[in-house]
């Protein structure tokens, strides 16, 4: 008989890594809080219009890439429907400052040969530090999806040393180092804390294959629901795992909300690792192992405005537009205070599919500590307070305000537009402080702030965001290493390769 597998948690980890191993004939059930799986990758509706609550710009997809070879090999890439940003502009950066705005092209030698023609006198600098980066990305052979040969890797000296510092050993410019640091939101960037490697991995991610899901990023999540199903696998929605009954440092079972019962041979943890220890309940693990878990700091968190605009009015842009209100801001974003705040945002209008000239919607994120929220952390959803929406609504406006520096008259534009917070986040997603990244890699304790996939649980295991990289590429990625530990070392990485070479 075929082993069976419990994910608890349906977000992108939990259904990469059941596609995997329903792929591998375990017997796989996924066990999801929410009416609708996916995670980040989850769409909704608000007056009969989409939106999408987390992921918004893919790396890896194209052809050659990470991303492209797992979905072949999963079978799903031709399911998806995908398109590239602007050759020309894959982000834009404009500085409140002095209204400048600087497009980075996509591709090696032409993103050197944009910022090149800005920053003219730093050209070769420019050129050194693109090499380094890339030099980085090599040091991580799960990236190129490659077994790492040596179980005791060593690093550069460059690895782990914060990124605002690796940025400054090539870059004199300070404007240009800050706009190196543009997608410091993409993967929770703190200065003097955030690897090199980490703003390595995701801006090369970026820069070799950046695009956006047209009509949502839910298709990812159904197509990978499907792999799971059509390999004799369940996916249960809408009943939260309430408890995870630990026994001798083995699962033994887990229960929902619903009253029923799941036991499994393996048991894979997709919620955050604080939240999952609440659910086995204190004798399950060391208290040495709690409280290290519990005191690895958590990355920022989000306050998001989502817009539906009134027919035609508003052109739509085939790339993000970040905006910093005042210089020197970028690596400390999650540090402003109420009074100053937003000191910056993204912004995008996701296409639909065959997308036209004019853009029917926009999501604004702006990072926010959970701090600005805490005096209703202890609130749930539809129960916070007039209080707290009559903040919300200040908030909102006031990302509103700071948009009409971007898009002059934009506010005519909209046929309505709504919010969430920290708190949102961290309701939805069972995210400790509505952290948008998970625990925080810091170079100066990486052990610590690494979570190992293994567990102080025999049979229980960790995939997510909280596992080596978050997002889009670091997610499939753990939830390759995560199966193949069930399966064996190197077995499905040799598989997806093998596949792309047909």
């Amino acid at each position: 008989m075929r082993k069976k597998v419990v994910i608890i948690g349906g977000g992108m980890g939990g259904l990469f890594t059941g596609a995997f191993l329903a792929k591998e004939g375990y017997g796989v059930t996924v066990l999801e809080k929410n009416r609708i799986a996916g995670g980040g990758l989850q769409c909704f509706y608000r007056h009969g219009h989409l939106f999408e609550t987390g992921i918004h710009i893919l790396g890896g997809f194209q052809e050659g890439g990470n991303l492209n070879k797992i979905c072949r090999y999963l079978g799903i890439m031709d399911k998806l429907s995908i398109k590239n940003t602007d050759d020309d502009a894959i982000d834009s950066i404009t500085y409140g400052s002095d209204g400048k705005t600087y497009y980075i092209p996509r591709g090696r030698e032409r993103f050197v040969e944009g910022l090149s023609r800005e920053f003219p006198t730093e050209r070769d600098n420019i050129q050194r530090y693109v090499d380094a980066m890339y030099a980085l990305t090599e040091e991580v052979s799960l990236f190129y999806l490659r077994l790492e040969t040596d179980y005791l890797t060593s690093y550069s000296e460059r690895f782990a040393m914060p990124a605002d510092t690796f940025i400054s050993q090539y870059v004199t410019d300070t404007r240009l180092r800050e706009l190196l640091a543009y997608m410091n939101p993409m993967y929770g960037g703190v200065a003097g804390h955030t690897p090199a490697y980490v703003h390595a991995l995701i801006n090369v991610l970026y820069i070799e294959g950046s695009a956006q899901f047209e009509g949502g990023s839910q298709q990812l999540a159904d197509a990978l629901s499907d792999v799971i199903c059509q390999h004799g696998g369940w996916l249960v929605t809408g009943d939260e795992v309430v408890e995870v009954v630990v026994q001798n440092r083995m699962v033994e079972k887990v229960r929902t909300r619903n009253g029923k019962e799941y036991t499994g041979d393996w048991y894979i943890s997709d919620v955050h690792p604080c939240t999952l220890i609440k659910l086995t309940g204190e004798h399950a693990f060391p208290k040495a192992y709690r409280n290290r878990l519990d005191s690895i700091k958590n990355s920022y968190s989000c306050f998001s405005v989502y817009i539906q605009f009134k027919p035609e009015c508003e052109p739509y842009v085939n790339h993000p537009r970040y905006y910093q209100r005042a210089d020197n801001t970028v690596w400390n974003l999650g540090e402003i205070d109420e009074e100053n705040w937003p000191a910056g945002f993204m912004c995008i209008t996701p296409p639909s599919r065959q997308q036209g000239q004019w853009a029917s919607r926009m999501v604004v994120n702006c990072v926010m500590s959970f701090d600005q929220v805490r005096q209703w952390e202890h609130t749930t959803v539809g129960r916070r307070g007039r209080d707290y929406l009559e903040w919300k609504e200040v908030h909102k406006s006031k990302i509103l305000d700071t948009l009409e520096d971007l898009y002059p008259g934009i506010r005519e534009h909209i046929d309505f537009a709504f919010a969430s917070s920290p708190l949102t986040i961290r309701d939805y997603y069972g995210t400790k402080e509505g952290s948008l990244y998970g625990f925080m890699r810091d170079c100066h304790n990486l052990v610590q702030s690494q979570v190992p996939i293994a567990t102080k649980t025999r049979n229980l295991l960790l995939t997510g965001q909280n596992v080596n990289l978050h997002g889009i590429c670091g997610v499939p990625l753990t939830a390759i290493e995560v199966a193949e530990a069930l399966v064996g070392r190197g077995k499905i990485l040799e598989k997806i390769n093998n596949y792309s070479l047909k």
